[in-house]
C-alpha cells in the first residue's frame, strides 16, 4: 500500500473530556472554557506539530510540511487549516509548523525533510500590514499570534521562511501561498522599502507560487509531485507562477516589459500593472511573462477557474476542530479567533472593483457562493459552542450582499474586461437579486437557539439600491442591524470617488434617505456609520475640505478614519507609486508627505483639539479661510482652545448619527457593539488583503 493510499485523514469529534485521551503536556490549570482541552480535544485531533505527534501516528515523514506566520488555528476562517484539511482529504500526510524561529534553522526542520515538499504562508495576512501601520509605526499586538504577542515572525515573512527552508533543504520543493506571495507574485511596489520589488518567487528560493484561492493548484501541485513528475516541470497548472530559463515550451503568452524597463522608467510600470489587471479572468486572462536579467522568466499561468458550490461546500465541511492548537492554552488563545468563531463566510470574489482593494487580484470579480445546506450545517455547529450567547455575528464575505456572479455570462466567457460592473453605474446587464440571501438569513434565524443574525462584513449599497425589490433592506433593518450599520462610501467627492471606483455621493445620500426612511416605519432608531478614507491617489485639500464639511454637516466625527494604505497590486497602489491611473495613463495628484497625510486626516477630525493647528493651516492652504471662524459652517475657530485636550463626552451624552445630521442617544452598550462591527470586519478579510478592501 502506498503512503498516499494509505494515509486518510482522520475523522474528527468532539470528546467528553472525561474520555479524551491527554499526550505529550500535562493537564494545566486556568484553562480556557471554551478551548480545546475543555471542548475535549488533544494534540491527536490537530495534524502534527512535532515530531512526537508524527510518532504517534507512526509516521516517519510528512508528504508535506506547511510552514505559517500564524498560530495554527483549526477553523476555515484560516487559510492555512483549509489548505492542511485539504490535503489530508485527498490522502496527504501533512504537518504543521507555525511561526517557526527565522533565526534557528532548525526551526525548519521541526519535522524533518517531508516526502514531497514545504508550503509556505504569511498568514491570512500581510506580514508588514500586520507589522506596521501605514505611517510606518510598528503594531505592538498581532492577533494572529499566541496572546496576541508581537514579534513571532519576520517582516516579509514569505521571503524570509522560503529562504531559510532552502538554506537547510536544497532539493526539496517549496511552494508560496497566501495573501502575501499572491499580490508580490510578479514586480511589485514596496511600500515600506518606497522601492520597485521582484517577483517573490526569486527572492525567496521557491519553485512555485500558488496565487489567488489555493484549493485546485494546492492538490494539482501534490498530485503531480506524488506522481514523481518533478517541481520544474510542473508548468501547467492554472493559478501558478514558476520561472525559467527558456520560453521555447511557453505557448500563448503576453510578454510584460523587463525587470530592467520597470525599473527604468515608472510609467512602464504603470502598463505593465494595466495589463496584468486585464488578464485577472480565469477565462479570458492570457499567460503573462515577466523577463529578468540573466535570461529569467517568471510566467504566470491564468487564473484558477471559481469552484463550484459542491467544491466550495467541500471545502469548509472538512472536520475542522474550530478552536486554536492546544500549545496556545497557556497563552490564552489566538486572539483573531474571537473575531470570527460565530461567524459565517458566505461567498468569496468581489466585483465591487474598489481601486484600492487586492480582491481582485486575489479572489477573482467572479462571485462563488457556500449553499444554505453547508452554510446551515456550521451555523448548527455554531450553536454548540459553549460561549455561544445567540447571536451569529456575520454572514458575508468581501461584501456580504453578493450571492451571485454579476452576470451569467462571467460563468462561462469572464468578466468584463474594459467595464466595470458597478461603476460609474450598476451595468445594465446586471442580475441584481436579494432574493437567495434574504432566503438564507430568514432559514439562519428560524434555528433553535439564535437570537439574532447580524450582517457586519459590509454591504454594497449601490447593488442594494439596485434591486427594484426593497426587502432585502428592510428585512436588513428589521433582524440584521445591531443599532448600528457600518458601511463604506470612503469619501464624498465625486472626484475623489471616481478615482476609487466607488458610487458618486449622490448614490450614498440616496441609500442614506431609504435606510433612515424603513428604520421610521419600523419604529426603530438605528444609525448609519461610514468608513472614511484620507489621503486616496485624487484627493487634494480642496477635495479634504469637501470630506470635512460633510462631517460638519452629520454632527459627528468619525473615530474610525483610514489613511490609505499602498499595500501590493492595488490599482490605488500603483496611482501612488506612479503618478498616473494605469486604467488612463492620465497623471492624478497623489498626496505622499507624511505632513500632508496629516493635514487631510486632521481636516476629517477637526473637532480634536490636538489637530486645531493642522487644520487652520490645510485649510489657508486650500483657500478656504473662511472656515475659519465663529459661523455656524466654520471648522475651527480664529484662536487656539485653552489646553491640549477638550474634556471627554461620557457615554450617555455622546451622540451618534444616520448620515444627515439626525442625532440619538448613545449609550455604552451601543458603543461596545460598534466596537465589535470594527473587530469583527478586522478579521472578516480572511485571506483578503486587510489593508486593502473594504464592502
Amino acid at each position: 500500500m502506498s503512503k498516499r493510499s494509505s494515509n486518510k485523514a482522520p475523522q474528527h469529534h468532539r470528546k467528553h473530556p472525561s474520555t479524551a485521551r491527554v499526550t505529550g503536556r500535562p493537564q494545566r490549570a486556568n484553562l480556557d472554557p471554551c478551548g480545546p482541552t475543555a471542548l475535549g480535544f488533544t494534540r491527536a485531533d490537530f495534524p502534527p506539530t512535532t515530531r512526537a505527534d508524527m510518532e504517534e501516528r507512526g509516521w516517519d515523514q510528512c508528504d508535506f510540511v506547511y510552514v505559517s506566520g500564524d498560530a495554527y488555528v483549526d477553523h476555515p476562517s484560516f487559510g492555512t487549516a483549509i489548505i492542511v484539511r485539504l490535503l489530508e482529504s485527498h490522502g496527504y500526510r501533512v504537518g504543521v509548523i507555525a511561526q517557526p524561529d527565522w533565526r534557528d534553522p532548525a526551526s525548519v526542520a521541526a519535522l524533518g525533510e517531508p516526502r514531497l515538499g514545504f508550503f509556505v504562508s504569511a498568514g491570512n495576512m500581510d506580514s508588514m500590514v500586520n507589522h506596521y501601520s501605514v505611517s510606518k509605526h510598528r503594531r505592538r499586538t498581532d492577533a494572529y499570534t499566541p496572546g496576541g504577542a508581537s514579534g513571532a515572525r519576520p517582516d516579509h515573512a514569505v521571503v524570509v521562511y522560503g529562504n531559510l527552508i532552502r538554506r537547510t533543504f536544497k532539493e526539496t520543493p517549496i511552494i508560496l501561498g497566501g495573501i502575501e506571495a499572491s499580490l508580490r507574485r510578479l514586480a511589485h511596489y514596496d511600500y515600506w522599502s518606497d522601492r520597485l520589488k521582484r517577483s517573490i518567487l526569486l527572492d525567496s528560493g521557491a519553485d512555485l507560487v500558488s496565487y489567488g484561492m489555493g484549493e485546485r493548484s494546492v492538490v494539482a501541485i501534490a498530485d503531480a509531485l506524488d506522481s514523481g513528475l518533478p517541481v520544474e516541470q510542473i508548468t501547467y497548472v492554472e493559478g501558478t507562477v514558476y520561472r525559467t530559463r527558456s520560453l521555447d515550451e511557453v505557448y500563448d503568452y503576453t510578454l510584460l516589459p523587463s525587470w530592467d524597463e520597470l525599473e527604468a522608467d515608472r510609467l512602464t510600470y504603470a502598463k505593465s500593472f494595466s495589463t496584468q489587471y486585464e488578464n485577472m479572468d480565469p477565462f479570458s486572462g492570457k499567460r503573462l511573462v515577466e523577463p529578468y536579467p540573466h535570461n529569467v522568466f517568471v510566467v504566470q499561468n491564468p487564473p484558477s477557474k471559481p469552484l463550484s458550490q459542491p467544491e466550495f461546500d467541500e471545502a469548509y465541511d472538512l472536520p475542522y476542530t474550530r478552536t486554536y492548537h492546544p500549545d496556545y492554552e497557556a497563552a490564552g488563545g489566538v486572539p483573531a479567533l474571537k473575531e470570527v468563531k460565530m461567524s459565517l463566510i458566505s461567498n468569496r470574489g468581489c466585483f465591487g472593483e474598489c481601486s484600492f482593494c487586492a480582491l481582485t487580484f486575489h479572489q477573482g470579480r467572479i462571485v462563488q457562493t457556500r449553499s444554505h445546506k453547508s452554510l446551515l450545517a456550521e451555523a448548527r455547529k455554531i450553536t454548540q459552542e459553549p460561549d455561544f450567547k445567540g447571536y451569529i455575528h456575520d454572514v458575508g464575505g468581501p461584501t456580504a450582499n453578493f450571492r451571485q456572479p454579476a452576470c451569467k455570462k462571467q460563468l462561462t466567457r469572464g468578466a468584463c474586461v474594459h467595464k466595470r460592473c458597478l461603476w460609474p453605474d450598476v451595468c445594465r446587464q446586471m442580475d441584481v437579486s436579494h432574493r437567495d440571501y434574504v432566503q438564507l438569513l430568514r432559514e439562519l434565524r428560524s434555528l433553535p437557539g439564535v437570537k439574532k443574525v447580524f450582517v457586519r462584513s459590509g454591504i454594497r449599497f449601490d447593488y442594494a439600491l439596485a434591486d427594484t425589490d426593497d426587502t432585502f433592506i428592510r428585512e436588513l433593518c428589521a433582524h440584521h442591524v445591531s443599532g448600528q450599520l457600518k458601511v463604506a462610501p470612503e469619501h464624498v467627492s465625486d472626484a475623489v470617488l471616481s478615482v476609487m471606483g466607488k458610487p458618486s455621493r449622490s448614490v450614498y445620500d440616496r441609500f442614506v434617505t431609504k435606510y433612515r426612511e424603513v428604520n421610521k416605519e419600523l419604529g426603530k432608531k438605528q444609525y448609519l456609520v461610514p468608513y472614511l478614507m484620507s489621503s486616496h491617489p485624487g484627493s487634494t485639500l480642496r477635495e479634504a475640505v469637501e470630506l470635512a464639511e460633510y462631517v460638519r454637516d452629520m454632527g459627528y466625527m468619525p473615530e474610525q478614519v483610514q489613511d490609505f494604505y499602498p499595500t501590493p497590486s492595488t490599482m490605488s497602489t500603483c496611482m501612488y507609486y506612479t503618478g498616473v491611473d494605469p486604467r488612463t495613463m492620465k497623471p492624478i495628484y497623489v498626496p505622499k508627505s507624511a505632513h500632508e497625510k496629516a493635514l487631510q486626516r486632521a481636516l476629517i477630525q477637526y473637532r480634536k483639539p490636538e489637530n486645531y493647528d493642522l487644520v487652520v493651516e490645510a485649510l489657508r492652504k486650500a483657500g478656504r479661510g473662511d472656515l475659519i471662524g465663529f459661523g455656524p459652517k466654520c471648522l475651527v475657530r480664529p484662536t487656539r482652545p485653552h489646553g491640549t485636550k477638550r474634556p471627554r463626552q461620557s457615554g450617555r451624552q455622546a451622540k451618534s448619527f444616520d448620515g444627515h445630521g439626525a442625532r440619538g442617544p448613545v449609550g455604552k452598550g451601543a458603543k461596545r457593539g460598534a466596537n465589535a462591527i470594527g473587530r469583527n470586519r478586522a478579521g472578516q478579510g480572511r485571506e483578503a488583503n486587510r489593508g486593502g478592501h473594504r464592502g
